[in-house]
């Protein structure tokens, strides 16, 4: 009898230690798990809010009622708050870029390191990104190597417009790149508001090629014409949330996130970018027209539009390219007479047009004008596709008022500017 009693004690026990260390309903094993990937497996046992029982009294109760053993724990209780660590995996979509700064970092390299260098040349508006190395990365072959490659991309933005890859290493984990790749027409308020997202890939020739791990770093972190050195641990991708893996203060941070994205990169929508130079010659003096006697119409002075290149743009077509082509206006217009097109670049999504057109106007007229920059897509047999656009004048905001204010403020210097192309079509404009 004494020993029944014994156990129907310990029986009784083990319920009450089963309330009290993991309240709430049962979930299953792999589902609670989730929210702790990295416990270790010699992680202490956790504690019972009963100071009487032991710890070594807590593990067969636990394991007793199916809760995972010692290495378990309630969402609710880690860190002493709701949702525990699943929080950081919110944290880390934003900046991915997990710098290592000692060698007790092996917890954190299990995808591999990633080294790179960042410049941004402020003057030509170029950001060059120099892929280094990379060590340890995660085996993708039945042979236990990989063939890894980077893909560079500018968030937010046309994903296929802006990127750039490097050449493919075979049979390697730890591959050697050394390989510089270049964004044209990076403004300077891109710096501030645009993250560069560095992806290692394995090259498969048969399948699909595989995703090893990325590293995302803010631009803003790269200053001017100074070179920035990076060695980053690989991550996965920020994960989509299922709402029915998390706990209602997690889904309601997921709805959060997903809102508050949908409305940045609606709000931030581009279509390419445009380099653009403007330059207001002054009338021709006397002894000028007989040095420049083949400068017909630019007795009177005028403005000098040059329509340099393109970067980026939108693809238009079901190939992933446009067949892009520059319209500029200067409005108003009233008898019709200031369109001028430049010739159409077949399958590309960063041409180079280096075209100039001419208008004999003065300098008080051209400060009431609004010169109207568009590109399009030529499409053969139908109406061609807006793919963005852009308004100078003294009404404008942003670069493209200091560059129609400069280019009036310094007669006959040749100001350049790149401008951001919107999806905004102007309301004067005219489909023709």
């Amino acid at each position: 009898m004494t020993v029944q009693r014994g156990k129907k004690l310990s029986i009784s026990i083990q319920e009450h230690m089963a309330i009290d260390v993991c309240p709430g309903p049962i979930r299953p094993i792999r589902q609670i798990s989730a929210y702790f990937p990295r416990l270790s497996p010699t992680s202490p046992t956790p504690l019972s809010p009963n100071p009487a029982l032991s710890p070594p009294a807590l593990s067969p109760g636990c394991g007793a009622s199916g809760m995972g053993g010692p290495q378990l724990l309630s969402p609710l209780l880690a860190g002493g708050r709701p949702g525990g660590g699943g929080s950081l995996s919110f944290t880390s979509s934003i900046d991915t870029s997990v710098e290592i700064h000692s060698s007790d970092s092996d917890d954190c390299t299990a995808l591999g390191t990633l080294e790179f260098e960042l410049r941004y040349d402020q003057s030509s508006s170029e950001l060059h990104c120099t892929v280094l190395r990379a060590k340890g990365l995660k085996p993708m072959d039945f042979n236990g190597l990989a063939d890894p490659y980077v893909k560079l991309h500018l968030l937010p933005g046309a994903c296929k417009a802006n990127k750039l890859k490097t050449k493919t290493i075979r049979n390697s984990l730890n591959p050697v790149w050394n390989e510089t790749l270049t964004y044209v027409g990076i403004t300077e308020e891109d710096m501030h508001r645009k993250t560069l997202r560095l992806t290692v890939c394995d090259e498969d020739k048969l399948t699909h090629n595989e995703l090893i791990g990325e590293s995302r770093v803010p631009l803003k972190r790269v200053k001017p014409d100074q070179t920035k050195h990076f060695h980053t641990c690989l991550e996965h991708p920020p994960p989509l949330p299922s709402p029915t893996a998390m706990g209602e203060a997690l889904r309601g941070i997921s709805c959060y996130l997903r809102e508050w994205e949908n409305e940045q990169l609606h709000s931030l929508e581009e279509r390419g970018r445009l380099l653009l130079s403007l330059q207001f010659l002054p009338p021709l003096s006397s002894e000028d027209e007989d040095v420049e006697a083949g400068s017909e119409g630019r007795r009177s002075g005028g403005l000098c539009v040059g329509v340099k290149r393109c970067a980026h743009l939108a693809a238009m077509d079901v190939n992933g390219f446009s067949d892009p082509y520059v319209k500029i206006y200067l409005k108003p217009d009233i008898q019709k007479k200031s369109k001028h097109k430049t010739t159409v670049m077949k399958k590309t999504l960063n041409p180079e047009f280096n075209e100039e057109f001419f208008y004999e106007i003065s300098l008080s007229e051209l400060a009431n004008k609004t010169l109207e920059v568009t590109v399009w897509d030529y499409d053969l047999g139908r109406s061609n596709d807006f793919i963005g656009g852009v308004c100078l004048s003294c009404q404008s905001q942003g670069d493209a008022l200091r560059h129609w204010t400069d280019c009036l403020k310094n007669k006959g210097r040749r100001v350049e500017r790149w401008h951001i192309l919107t999806n905004e079509l102007p309301r004067t404009l005219s489909h023709d």
